[in-house]
């Protein structure tokens, strides 16, 4: 495919069985599949709900989707600025190799940068090597020093009661 054939656009509600269909894909990819509860009724709600609480691109090659990307606004106190934070960016592995992640990574570059952002961030496995590869070579700095902190489940609802 040219890079004339591929295109990116905000989600729609018609994209909600595709997105699905690649967090899944996704999932068996970091070897993570026993932790999707995702369905498309929740996802639908997340993207285009009364309250949405994030926001979807997706990439199309020759009408075909073939990546998307997750993402909503966080807040830096440091910087007193919100950020855009990239939950997930996936491009089938038929597609890999053609250039579409770098292009969905500077779309999202340039909506933080028109929307105010002061920060682009997202993370990465440590044993995803190619990515993280791919990341520097886009710009990103690999924070060393930082771990994600999560609690979910029976724990976020021990650690939520008075």
């Amino acid at each position: 495919m040219t890079e004339s054939t591929f295109t990116i656009r905000p989600a729609t509600p018609a994209d909600v069985a595709h997105i699905h269909s690649m967090i899944v894909e996704l999932a068996v990819f970091e070897k993570l599949e026993h932790m999707v509860v995702a369905t498309e009724a929740l996802l639908h709600e997340g993207l285009f709900g009364a309250r949405p609480s994030c926001e979807a691109i997706i990439g199309e090659a020759g009408g075909e989707v073939v990546t998307f990307a997750l993402f909503f606004h966080n807040f830096s106190t440091f910087l007193t600025k919100k950020g855009l934070y990239l939950e997930d960016l996936y491009v089938r592995q038929a597609h890999r190799g053609k250039g579409y992640g770098s292009h969905m990574l500077k779309y999202l570059a340039r909506l933080a940068v028109e929307r105010g952002c002061g920060r682009f961030e997202w993370s990465v496995l440590d044993w995803n090597t190619p990515a993280i590869e791919f990341y520097k070579a886009m710009g990103a700095e690999i924070l060393p020093d930082w771990r994600i902190c999560r609690v979910t489940g029976t724990p976020l609802t021990a650690l939520a009661a008075v």
